[in-house]
């Protein structure tokens, strides 16, 4: 792997741990929840974070646009092209707020269309994936590092899912075209994370989603050996329309049933509920 990405990559995760630390920083004191113009909450916790980001990735990649969920919020979308970051300062905001430890900070490099590198830190278990595709990905759990890949897929299939955005288009898709499955729910981005480990078979998203809810799992996923795909089969790319993914399947790394024919008809607008 070039060695600017290996900088970058590490720059990254200690990024994602500062802004984690901020988070943990927030929940000791306590909190508000807000509603943003699309329902979804939003609190000090996120913005508190994504500044840390913003700023530390100033500092790490100086003239790499970055679009980050509170930002485009409030209006602020940078002028860029084919290379940028994509960034959610706080993945499973649902699940922070309710006191669970299934929550993340992601990081992630877009170039041209697909993830390069990323970063996913769980602030309340301390545990930190990255890779970078075409080199490895790996998990740091205290101060050990240690590589990770996906499993080949059994003979009984293990799925995982959104614990807040689990609908039937998703439990029809995997009893109908995946078959002989069973799944587990867990929030944010950490799904990625279990295939990457090893740890499952398949991801499905049968609902939008925000390019910076997948951009920094995706990448941690490719580099361990999985693939992302569209609702149409193809890979999953970024760049798209008010920056959504109509829906994904996520696999260790073997082809996927194409998820389109379960998903309702989609108008790609902006103020769907999203979030993984």
């Amino acid at each position: 792997m070039n060695d600017d990405y290996r900088r970058l990559t590490d720059d990254l995760a200690v990024a994602a741990r500062e802004a984690g630390e901020a988070i943990l920083q927030v929940v000791r004191r306590g909190f508000e929840v807000e509603s943003k113009h699309d329902s979804s909450p939003v609190t000090e916790a996120d913005r508190a974070a994504e500044l840390i980001i913003l700023a530390a990735l100033a500092r790490a990649a100086p003239g790499i646009p970055v679009i980050a969920e509170e930002e485009v919020a409030a209006g602020r979308i940078p002028a860029h092209d084919d290379t940028y970051f994509l960034v959610d300062p706080l993945d499973g905001t649902k699940e922070f707020i309710r006191g669970g430890d299934d929550y993340t900070v992601n990081i992630g490099l877009i170039e041209h269309g697909t993830p390069k590198l990323g970063v996913v830190f769980a602030p309340a278990t301390g545990r930190l994936h990255g890779g970078c595709v075409g080199d490895e990905a790996w998990v740091e759990d205290g101060k050990r590092r240690a590589p990770i890949s996906t499993r080949p897929r059994g003979e009984l299939t293990t799925a995982v899912a959104s614990k807040s955005h689990l609908n039937q288009a998703t439990i029809d898709y995997l009893e109908v075209a995946v078959g002989n499955c069973g799944y587990v729910s867990i929030g944010s981005s950490l799904k990625f994370c279990i295939l990457a480990e090893g740890k499952a078979d398949i991801y499905p998203r049968a609902a939008p989603t925000s390019e910076w809810d997948t951009a920094a799992g995706h990448a941690v996923l490719l580099a361990a050996g999985g693939l992302v795909d569209g609702p149409d089969g193809e890979p999953l790319h970024y760049g798209k329309k008010a920056f959504l993914n109509r829906a994904f399947v996520a696999t260790a790394g073997w082809k996927p049933p194409r998820l389109e024919p379960f998903l309702e008809p989609f108008s790609g607008g902006g103020d769907l509920p999203v979030g993984t």
